[in-house]
């Protein structure tokens, strides 16, 4: 598979999480919109709708959606990304940048169908909150591990089944994302992949919203860092764990 098409799969999937995933959020948190105050259950429900919407869309790619997923494949030393997509710096580049371009055109068309809500909104905090995550507690030791306990659970469980999302299927991996979000999803908002809050956070730094106050760069490391090792271990953890589990049934 050329690697623009690659690239353009990326985009497409994760523009189109980031649309779904963002827009549950502008939904419930935004004033006057249908779904104001839906409350967390119904964002963890809208973010696995999209995680199972951009998976079906980056299909040609393996829909990694995710630098963490990415990475994690990389650490776990497999041959292809996806069927067709060799493991090398090109190819993974064309992830990365892909995943993060994408998520920051998905929450730009998100402003667009929310923009008379973010112009009536007058929090700035709701309107930041739309795009990216944020702690319920701020605390930067224990916000970082949260992230990277939920993000190891999701590539664990990801390479465990199939070694790319779309191998696992997409309502598979839907349901992951949203148990992970209600188990492990509390004390930060469970960003679990660096694009999905990079992407938006930029979105939100350089669109004209109308009174939106700053973009929280202090905090933006945790959800790029967190999810980051958290990946990067699971793909390890992932090579092993076959050969333990093996020896334990013998």
């Amino acid at each position: 598979m050329p690697l623009g098409h690659v690239f353009l799969s990326e985009v497409l999937g994760t523009s189109m999480l980031t649309l779904l995933g963002c827009g549950v959020v502008a939904n419930v948190v935004l004033k006057g919109t249908k779904g104001h105050a839906g409350g967390f259950l119904m964002i963890t429900w809208g973010w696995g709708i999209a995680v199972f919407s951009g998976v079906y869309v980056a299909a040609a790619s393996g829909a990694h959606l995710n630098p963490a997923v990415t990475l994690g494949l990389l650490a776990n030393g497999r041959a292809e990304y996806a069927p067709g997509v060799a493991v090398d710096p090109a190819s993974t580049l064309a992830y990365l940048v892909g995943e993060v371009a994408g998520a920051f055109l998905g929450a730009v068309v998100c402003w667009l169908a929310y923009k008379q809500h973010f112009d009536h909104e007058e929090n700035p905090a709701m309107k930041l909150g739309t795009f990216s995550t944020g702690p319920a507690i701020g605390s930067a030791p224990w916000n970082l591990l949260t992230e990277i306990i939920g993000t190891f659970v999701l590539v664990l469980v990801v390479l465990s089944f199939g070694g790319t999302p779309s191998g696992l299927g997409p309502l598979a991996v839907a349901l992951l994302v949203v148990g992970i979000g209600v188990s492990l999803g509390g004390p930060t908002g469970y960003a679990i992949n660096p694009a999905r809050d990079l992407g938006p956070r930029i979105a939100h730094a350089i669109l004209p919203i109308r009174g939106k106050g700053p973009s929280n760069w202090r905090y933006s490391w945790i959800p790029i860092v967190g999810p980051t090792v958290g990946g990067v271990a699971a793909g390890h953890v992932a090579l092993w764990t076959p050969g333990v589990l093996a020896s334990v049934v013998h």
